[in-house]
């Protein structure tokens, strides 16, 4: 999945977290409910304070604004300044000190539960201040040089308002990419950055966008389809508006941001790829896996988790081999790769058989759900300029109106190379019943406040994803042997995330030894290989919620059917797991024992 939106800071890497603020905001006067007032009056004010806190967000981060299909802000960007990173911290500890003074005895569930997470966000935040992210604004994973293009699409344009907020955004980009520049620098300063040959991937990225014409930019892609309701006239100025944007603001700032990543930034680059050589690199991980999974594991015990899981998948993978007469791992994924029949013959085949694995789940999911989501999804082709340094696929979340569907985008870099084999499984993970589906029903959850319908704690996000691939299974896909194999590969794939994640950044591995780890225990293809390993060298920790969050569901589910027998329903267990958005993994059990004692 690769939505950033782990509300209440939908931000770009650390753009919340900037220098820590010694006290409040000047001025500011909170009211506070006391404990004395009624229960229907702190209701009230618990429900006022969340709203405030959610337009706060959508005002200061106006591209998710944009996004949800809130066009208040559209003429407006995010200020990446430390100064304004300051003053959203701030505000957050206002927040946080109101929110603490809300007496929620007597309150509902929901309520209650609402209250805690927000506490847990907002101290989260002020925890990972320290930590400076915001110096660390860009990867080839992400950051605002590939954000702001791709973001694009997500923003509405059906009048003629919309296309000249758009030329308003445009001319301000090169401000974002001048701050951008300066968090980098003090990066450098503070010895804060990342891995001198991902920022030679960055640049690449960089320059190639700032080489495109103004007609070929991503950033023209509102010009190539305009709603009906915008005349021949109209379309013609704004098509010249918005190409003079790009021509004169755009891809002149890109071409001065690639200039200074090459002059200054890539020179500056760490040449060790773990976290850990940083002078805080030690704590900054553990705080970063402590965010990813929401549980209290030391790299070592997650370390030792990953080898146990690589060890059982490996068991399941050369028992499906043997049957299909290859005596080992090795042999069959040699095979594999050199066989024509296992990998794409075009684009248009790639994307094919995603949509002909979505269709197939479709009608099942009446057998394991009650509710269903309300959102159409389509499968589309990824922005080309993204696909060599990104997954397979990823999933983008549709807007709660439905008027944009959520999309499963699939990666076709290099297609012929691709192994079919996983195919299956990326389809039910990115798709239903994964992704698209606990995140639109999520957005659908309207009694809730709307921050609980966008929260995104990754363990319980991408570990339901990949417990959903585990669900195809169940309900009688995976036919093929060899897509049965991609199954257990894709589940290998998370396991060894285990291993290599915490083996670079906690046990100083090199990222050969990453790569020769993956090539040891999977027959994952190359292309996959380099960019997955890159992919955690940049984003410490973050890997790691996919299988943690994966074997907590499925611990929880193993507990309540011991617990519950004959009166165990898999469609009750999985409503309850979804019925109240994304969770943190300690949360989701202690609720998931008392279901079970309700159950009982």
């Amino acid at each position: 999945m690769r939505i950033f939106c782990r509300i209440v800071a939908h931000l770009r890497p650390g753009a919340c977290l900037g220098v820590f603020l010694c006290g409040l905001l000047a001025g500011a006067n909170p009211v506070v409910a006391q404990p004395s007032e009624s229960v229907s009056a702190r209701s009230a004010a618990l429900s006022a304070l969340f709203r405030e806190i959610w337009e706060d967000q959508l005002k200061t981060h106006p591209e998710f604004a944009s996004s949800l299909g809130d066009r208040r802000y559209n003429d407006q960007l995010a200020d990446l300044s430390p100064a304004a990173a300051n003053r959203e911290l701030g505000r957050r500890r206002v927040f946080l000190t109101r929110l603490v003074a809300i007496d929620t005895s007597g309150l509902s569930d929901q309520e209650k539960l609402s209250s805690e997470l927000m506490q847990r966000e907002l101290i989260q935040d002020e925890q990972g201040a320290k930590f400076k992210e915001w110096e660390l604004p860009v990867n080839q994973f992400h950051g605002i040089h590939t954000d702001l293009p791709s973001e694009i699409v997500d923003w509405p344009f059906q009048t003629v308002k919309d296309y000249e907020d758009y030329v308003a955004r445009l001319k301000v980009m090169p401000v974002q990419l001048r701050q951008a520049t300066e968090n980098l620098l003090a990066g450098i300063d503070d010895h804060r950055v990342q891995p001198a040959y991902l920022m030679e991937k960055v640049l690449k990225q960089t320059e190639e966008i700032a080489g495109q014409t103004p007609e070929t930019s991503a950033f023209a892609t509102p010009l190539k389809s305009f709603p009906a309701s915008i005349d021949a006239t109209a379309r013609k100025q704004i098509s010249a508006d918005v190409l003079d944007a790009i021509s004169s603001s755009v891809l002149p700032a890109y071409v001065r941001f690639a200039n200074f990543l090459r002059a200054q930034e890539i020179p500056a680059g760490r040449a060790e790829p773990g976290v850990w050589a940083m002078a805080d690199g030690d704590a900054y991980y553990a705080f970063c896996i402590r965010r990813s999974t929401t549980l209290d594991k030391t790299p070592k015990e997650i370390h030792q988790i990953g080898l146990d899981e690589v060890k059982r998948d490996e068991a399941e993978m050369l028992a499906i081999v043997k049957k299909l007469g290859y005596p080992d791992i090795k042999s069959f994924g040699l095979a594999m790769a050199k066989d024509p029949k296992q990998h794409p013959t075009s684009k248009e085949d790639l994307l094919g058989r995603y949509r002909h694995y979505e269709d197939q789940m479709r009608p099942k999911l009446p057998e394991l759900f009650g509710r269903l989501p309300k959102a159409p999804f389509e499968v589309v082709e990824m922005p080309e300029y993204l696909g060599k340094d990104q997954a397979a696929a990823w999933y983008a979340q549709g807007t709660p109106d439905g008027s944009r569907p959520g999309r499963v985008n699939v990666n076709e870099y290099h297609f012929a190379e691709r192994s079919l084999a996983p195919i299956e499984a990326v389809a039910y993970h990115e798709g239903i019943p994964g992704h698209h589906l606990q995140i639109s029903i999520a957005q659908e959850l309207t009694t809730l406040p709307e921050f609980r319908r966008y929260l995104d704690y990754t363990a319980y996000i991408e570990g339901w994803a990949l417990y959903s691939e585990r669900l195809g299974k169940e309900i009688g896909f995976y036919q093929n042997p060899v897509s049965d194999y991609g199954r257990l590969e894709a589940d290998m794939w998370r396991a060894i995330r285990l291993v290599v994640d915490t083996g670079v950044h906690n046990e100083h591995w090199t990222r050969q030894q990453m790569v020769d780890y993956f090539h040891e225990h999977s027959s994952i293809d190359e292309t996959n290989v380099q960019a997955e390993v890159d992919r955690y060298i940049a984003w410490p920790g973050q890997a790691l919620g996919y299988k943690m969050g994966q074997l907590k569901i499925l611990e929880l589910r193993a507990r309540a059917k011991d617990a519950l027998g004959t009166k165990f329903s898999l469609k009750a267990y999985h409503d309850f797991i979804i019925d109240s958005g994304a969770l943190p993994l300690d949360v989701l059990e202690q609720r998931v024992d008392a279901w079970i004692a309700a159950q009982k």
